[in-house]
């Protein structure tokens, strides 16, 4: 009798160890491989680990600056750690099978796993189902690293071309940056409404990013070089910047913006979306500005008075341009404020 409950005791281990080692493949291809945006709960719950250390350290910096410095380990320390989790999960779900074959005590196994994974060969001593077992652990084991390698030149080349246009951004928005001298710097020969050329090239930066920071997450912690930069505060300020153009200036609305406008919103919604299951399916209702309404009309009005400064014709109506423009921000003003907070971006304070 005792025979039979440690046969299916061997047999329920082996499964578990085999569906553990199905499983943490399954998150690695779906992480590296699968060509489309889905949430990996195994990765998660590493990233997670490691946020929680990184939110601990980063109370008690004393400053912004002191804070981005500790921040900006956070995204390289859990990429790396990936790997490290997904191999260790291996591990364990091969020394489940490996006692399951009758490889000897747990220790052993445990031994033998370890060895097997990372090619080290320090231990030979196994039957011929131990050997099926051991290559096959060593084959997954040098897959797992190879996976992410071949990845890491994807995911910096994706940061570069992210951070490209966010370092234009802060030349041509002022210090600090804001929508209206963006606008102001778009109108230097008159030609706002007809410069089609930036909006494209925004435009294609909000698809990039849509699809790189859904399939490949970690990409929205990694954090730009200098401190006061930041992804989500670059795509709030370009749509900020479209929102005030349609808002405020008259004129015809250029239809290049209106297209640029629209991948924005989208593509700030999904990465909110894909971070924030409570995340509706649309955008949320009409949200007050940060500040309240009257410090937000205040700056809304401030830079109006920017806009007719760069020789731009206003709206006649005020009331009417201020309720417009803050429909138009409900569209991609809680994605904004929800990633600013996620990857502690800094914050224009309320500047228009």
């Amino acid at each position: 009798m005792d025979s039979f409950w440690l046969l299916a005791l061997r047999i329920i281990t082996g499964l578990g160890g085999a569906m553990l080692v199905v499983t943490t493949l399954s998150a690695a291809i779906r992480s590296f491989v699968l060509p489309r945006n889905e949430v990996v709960r195994l990765n998660v719950w590493v990233f997670m680990g490691i946020r929680v250390l990184f939110d601990v350290a980063a109370r008690f910096a004393n400053s912004y600056e002191r804070r981005d410095r500790i921040m900006a380990h956070y995204a390289p320390v859990a990429l790396v750690a990936l790997p490290v989790a997904w191999e260790a999960l291996v591990s364990v779900g091969y020394t489940g099978m490996y006692w399951a074959v009758g490889e000897g005590t747990w220790l052993h196994c445990y031994q033998l796993s370890g060895s097997s994974l990372l090619t080290l060969g320090t231990i030979d001593d196994f039957s011929v189902g131990g050997g099926i077992l051991t290559y096959s652990e060593a084959t997954l084991g040098l897959l797992l690293l190879t996976l992410l390698l071949s990845y890491l030149p994807t995911i910096y080349q994706a940061f570069s071309r992210r951070e490209v246009t966010v370092a234009l951004l802060e030349l041509r928005a002022g210090t600090p940056p804001t929508a209206a001298c963006l606008l102001g710097w778009l109108n230097h020969d008159g030609s706002v409404q007809n410069d089609d050329a930036q909006w494209v090239a925004w435009e294609q930066w909000f698809v990039e990013i849509e699809e790189s920071h859904t399939s490949l997450p970690i990409l929205s912690f990694f954090r730009s070089p200098q401190p006061g930069r930041s992804w989500v505060m670059a795509g709030g300020l370009i749509l900020d910047a479209a929102a005030l153009l349609f808002a405020a200036v008259d004129g015809q609305r250029p239809r290049q913006a209106e297209l640029t406008f629209k991948a924005g919103c989208l593509a700030m919604n999904r990465v909110y979306r894909f971070f924030d299951a409570k995340a509706g399916a649309e955008p949320s209702a009409l949200l007050p500005d940060d500040g309240g309404e009257t410090s937000g009309r205040t700056a809304f009005n401030e830079a109006c008075e920017e806009l007719a400064t760069h020789g731009l014709q206003l709206c006649h109506d005020r009331d009417a341009a201020w309720k417009h423009y803050r429909e138009l921000r409900s569209r991609y003003a809680p994605a904004v404020d929800f990633l600013t907070r996620l990857t502690m971006a800094p914050t224009r304070q309320g500047k228009v």
